[in-house]
Formats: C-alpha cells, structure tokens, sequence
C-alpha cells in the first residue's frame, strides 16, 4: 500500500473520530478506488455514507466487509455487519431482507462465546418483536437481555438503548409513569454526550416518537429542537430529515402551517433514498397541513405517496373524503384502519376522533359512541393533556348529537382549554366552533355568536379556509335570525423591537461585523413575524414596528422572538439585546401603515423596555397563554402622553 494512501486512509479514520462524516468518505472513497481498504475500513465507509444519507453506498461497503470477514471465519465481526444490515433493509421498507440478516448474524453466532455482539443481536431482535409485531412481553424481556448483556460487557450504549427500549414498551403496555422514567434516564445519557452518535440519534428519535404517541406533544417539541441541535452539530444528513419529520407535526400542531409543509417537503427529499418509512411520514404530514389549509388536491396526491411507501393514510385521507362530501367512502376507510388488529392503543387513539366525527355525519351514534368510549378509556389509561382533550371533544360531539347540550358544554370547553394549554390553535379553534352550537341550543345565541367570532378569528389567521366558511355559514344564520353579530374590533396590538445599545455595538464589533449581524437579526426577527401572522409596517435602522391582529399571537412572537435569541447566544456565544413593547388600541389605517395614539403609546412602551424584555401594557398581557407569566402591574408615565399606563413584563425564559 502506497505512502498516500496510508496517509488518506489515517485521515478519514481520524475524521471518523471527530464525526466529519463528509471528510471521512470523501477520504476512505479515494482509498478504496486505489484499492486500499480492509474490511475495518470498509464498516468506516458505510458509517461515513450512512451518516451523509447514502444508503445504497452504505449497504454495498458493508456487503463487502461482511463477505471479508465471513471468508476470514471472523464470527463475531460478520454478524455486527449481518446486524447493521438488517438494520439499514429495514430502513428501505425490506422486512424480509432485514430479518434474513438477522437470522444469518444468529447462525454465525450460534457456537460463539457470549459477547457484546450477542447483546446488539437480543436488542434488534426486541425491536422487531415491538414495532413490527406488537409482541409487547416478548419485546420486554429481549429489552431485559440486552440492558443485563450491555452491563456485562460494560457497553453504555447497549445499556442505554436496553433501558430505552424497556421504556418504550412499557409505555405501549400503558405503564407511563414507569416507562417515561427509563426513556427520560436514557435520554440524559444522550444529552450529555455519554453514548456514540448512533444510538444517541436512535435514542432521540424514540423519545419523540414516544412523546407524540402520547399526545404530549409540548415535550415532543422540546425533544425535537434538542435532537435539531444535535444534528447540526454532527453535520449529518439522515437523522436531520428524520427530525424534520417531527418538527414538521409539532408545527402543524402549534398552527405554524406554512413553515410545517417546508419542514414536511425538506424531509420527504432527504429521506427518499435513505429511509422509506420517514419518507413516507414526511408525505402524509404534507398532507395533513394541506388538508387544513383546503387544498384538497395536494393533500390527496400527498397521501397517495405516502400509502405508495408503505405509510397507512389515515386518518387523513378518511377526513379527506369527508370534506369532500364522501360519507360512505370516510367510514369505510376509517373502520378498514381500526380493524387491522393492531394492539397498539396509542396508535388506534390517533384514528379514534375521526371515527366519531364521520360516523356522526352518517348517522351512526352506536358506532360514535363505541368509538368515544374507547378513546376515553385509552386517555384515563395514560393520562396526557392532548389524549385527554381528544377524548373529551369526542365526548362532546357526540353529546351534542344526542341533545344532552349541557353535558357537551362542559366537555367541549374542557377540550377548548387543553388544547389552548398545550398549544394546539387549530383543535382549540374547532372546540370553540362546537361551543357555540352547544350554547346556540341552550338558547344562549349572544354567547354562541362570540365563540364564533373568535374561533373565525383563528381560523382566518391560521389559513383554514374550509372552516373559515364554515364559521362564516354560522354566522350568517346567526344573524337571519335575528341575532346580533359584532363586526371584529378594529383594534391591532402593536409591537416595536429595538437593539438595546447599539452604538456601542457598532464600535466595539466594527461596521463589517455589524451589517452582517444586522442582517441575521433582521432575517430571523422577519421569519418569526411571518409565522405568528405579524405585518411588518416598518423597519427604521435596527427596529421594527409591526401590527398583529390578535395579542395572543403578538405575545407568542415577542415570547419566541426572545428565546431564539437567548438560544443563539448559549449555542453560538453571541446575540444581541433586544427590548420589546407591546400594546394593543384602536388605530387609523393611513395607507399602509397606522396613525393614532394608540401607535404613540405602544412605542413608549416598547423605550422603557430593557434589553431581553417584554414589556407589555396590563390590557394586552390580559391575552397571554396560561404558561406564560407576568410581573406585578406598575403605572408608568408615556413621554408626549399625559395618561399614565399600566404595564407588566412577560417572563418568557
């Protein structure tokens, strides 16, 4: 072997070590071209083509390293490969392929002593028996296994992804409390850079996936940005796409459509090649934000392609036939989805809402109510905000149709509250729409036509155009009889943003840093206007004056304008202060943009603010979300007003 080709192959081994997975298989590529790699090398080169999401190179290294150490009699190191190549089949959607690997890693390690290898082999058997068989007892007791043999042998990954997959199961068994507490410990295993980058990723993207089979989807989301941080920092094209599965739903959730459908397309390209199966997620996400936005069209060419790579397209393309006014077709669908005979009662507690909700439109109350039932028993079973409140808007729907119209008012504003808790608009929205049928049968019109507007309100912000004309329908029939219907406030809460000394900035960083850092603030400032609906109305030197239709969404930008930066500065050293003001008032359009004392007093505000705060007048914070606390109000003079105002500042760490 060549002097040069020692050198490259040390320097991709060295690449490995430090995770420049681009680097190394750039590198261990050249070498084997020259004919320089022995089978070491090679599992290298595929780890290095895993990382960077070619999995077809990955497979076909690792093929070569398995044939080199099977034709060497080395047992033990063919069967890891035999492992990992089952592994990546099962990535492809190629169960059969996959379990083939498996059993030929069992044959060469049937006469081996007991080693680590056995332990990988017991854990990848256990996966098998969860996710595809549903075999919970025996998936428990190959998790055992693999933990004891890991602790044996010493091996913290092993023993952390043992101890995950124990909590997996236990959570699918109904054991939440148990179970969350042994993904939690394997969780700070990885956050704390204890395990290899595999299983750490492996251990991320598990607790995710946990999270949102429970419905907790504010600890999904937490868990998501975590892993985001983790991949950037890797540099590594599979698991990132993998993420942005994830943030995709946790964006849809939180009613930030547009950047969900990017996240959504993002993955589906990344992943295609890589990994079937979240490939296929990625395209029944975009299906969802498009169905939620009435784009029937793509939502249904979205789903299609996600059935194509193996993903069940429900149920959203059973909501899908619903809106388009196919009954039959929306309860045949639904029903085929709950009578596959999967076990798995979190996954059957994600299709039991639309089961009500399509067989209350057909007609079908004694399958509404079997469907309601089961899903209450399945949220009091694990106890988490979203199961709770999807059980209890099932509830109410079905109350409302059966005319027990106080019961469903209590259910339904039970769900309206949960979901506006754990961050949910467009669910909390719907509740509310329910709401006012409840109140409207009560005879209460006054109150339905309030809940109307507001739900109409969300609905408008959010982009759904199917329910906008819903609501707008209400509405009208509303006012045919008679009922007053209020014209929405013509109010705006307004929010100033400003780099608190920035002079100074300016000369201790020098004018080239400062454009540049300009640039970044206004780029990331701007995208978060776009996704809480804010207009921008002006930019004067290193601030911003926008309008918002409604407080809450105004406070939920400046709340997430504040820890975008925060999070900057604790990962990259270094973001500005920024002070934010907020104030809601009536004001004059004036072109485009507002004139008035309203205008006049939210600026103020906004100057008496400091550096990383949100001051707010007490009015406007009166709209803030649950979870989000503010000071002991205080009365302030507004320079130029003769009025005093009281303020209060949102704490948003």
């Amino acid at each position: 072997m060549s002097s040069d080709i020692d050198s490259s192959l040390e320097t991709g081994r060295e690449a490995i070590r430090r995770h420049d997975w681009r680097k190394a298989h750039d590198l261990f590529t050249a070498a084997d071209l020259a004919g320089g790699l022995v089978p070491a090398d090679l599992e290298m080169l595929a780890d290095a083509a895993w990382w960077t999401g070619r999995l077809g190179a990955c497979i076909t290294a690792r093929e070569r390293a398995y044939t080199a150490y099977v034709q060497a009699t080395s047992n033990p190191q063919a069967a890891m490969v035999a492992i990992q190549l089952a592994r990546d089949h099962f990535a492809k959607g190629e169960s059969s392929v996959g379990l083939a690997w498996l059993n030929r890693a069992e044959r060469l390690l049937q006469h081996e002593p007991e080693s680590i290898v056995h332990g990988y082999l017991t854990r990848n058997r256990g996966v098998v028996a969860f996710e595809g068989m549903h075999d919970y007892d025996t998936a428990l007791a190959l998790a055992q296994q693999a933990l004891d043999i890991g602790t044996r042998f010493g091996d913290r990954d092993l023993m952390a992804l043992g101890l995950h997959d124990r909590g997996r199961v236990l959570v699918a068994k109904g054991q939440v409390g148990e179970g969350m507490t042994l993904i939690d410990e394997a969780t700070v295993a990885a956050v704390s850079g204890e395990l290899g980058p595999l299983a750490t990723g492996i251990i991320y993207c598990n607790t995710i996936t946990a999270c949102n089979g429970l419905a907790d989807y504010r600890r999904a989301g937490e868990w998501s940005e975590a892993a985001k941080r983790w991949c950037e920092r890797q540099a590594i094209s599979g698991f990132p796409g993998m993420c942005r599965v994830y943030r995709a739903g946790i964006m849809r959730r939180r009613g930030n459509w547009p950047e969900a459908e990017q996240e959504a397309r993002r993955a589906c390209e990344e992943l295609r090649e890589f990994n079937q199966g979240y490939a296929a997620e990625s395209l029944y996400e975009l299906g969802e934000v498009r169905l939620l936005m009435g784009d029937l069209t793509t939502a249904e060419d979205a789903f299609k392609q996600a059935h194509a790579l193996g993903r069940e397209p429900q149920p959203g393309l059973a909501l899908l036939r619903l809106a388009e006014g196919k009954v039959p077709a929306a309860a045949a669908m639904i029903a085929r989805a709950l009578t596959d005979g999967s076990p798995d009662r979190l996954h059957r507690a994600h299709l039991l809402p639309a089961r009500v909700e399509i067989a209350l439109v057909a007609g079908d109350v004694a399958t509404a109510r079997s469907a309601s039932d089961e899903l209450a028993d399945i949220a009091k079973a694990y106890n988490t905000p979203g199961l709770e409140a999807a059980a209890a808007y099932a509830r109410g729907v079905l109350q409302l149709a059966e005319g027990d119209t106080g019961s469903a008012d209590r259910c339904l504003r039970r769900a309206w509250q949960l979901w506006q808790e754990i961050d949910c608009p467009y669910e909390a929205a719907r509740a509310r729409m329910l709401l006012a049928a409840a109140y409207r049968a009560q005879g209460d019109d006054e109150a339905a036509v309030l809940e109307l507007q507001a739900a109409q309100a969300t609905f408008e912000r959010l982009g759904a155009t199917l329910d906008v004309r819903r609501t707008a329908d209400m509405l009208g029939a509303a006012a045919a009889t008679g009922v007053k219907t209020m014209a929405p406030a013509p109010a705006r809460t307004f929010m100033f943003t400003d780099i608190v000394k920035s002079s100074s900035l300016v000369e201790a960083i020098g004018d080239a840093a400062w454009l540049d850092l300009i640039r970044w603030h206004d780029q990331t400032l701007r995208s978060l206007f776009s996704r809480y609906s804010g207009e921008e109305i002006d930019h004067a030197g290193d601030g911003f004056f926008v309008a918002f239709k409604e407080a809450a969404a105004a406070i939920e930008c400046a709340v997430a304008i504040q820890r975008t930066l925060a999070e900057h500065r604790r990962s990259q050293g270094f973001a500005p202060q920024v002070r934010i003001g907020l104030h809601t008032a009536l004001a004059a359009r004036v072109g485009p943009g507002y004139k008035g004392k309203g205008v006049h007093e939210a600026a103020r505000i906004g100057a008496l603010a400091e550096g990383e705060q949100i001051l707010a007048s007490q009015e406007t914070a009166a709209a803030a979300p649950e979870r989000f606390k503010t000071s002991t109000p205080r009365t302030v003079s507004l320079k130029g007003l003769t009025e005093p105002v009281q303020v209060v500042t949102i704490e948003w760490r």
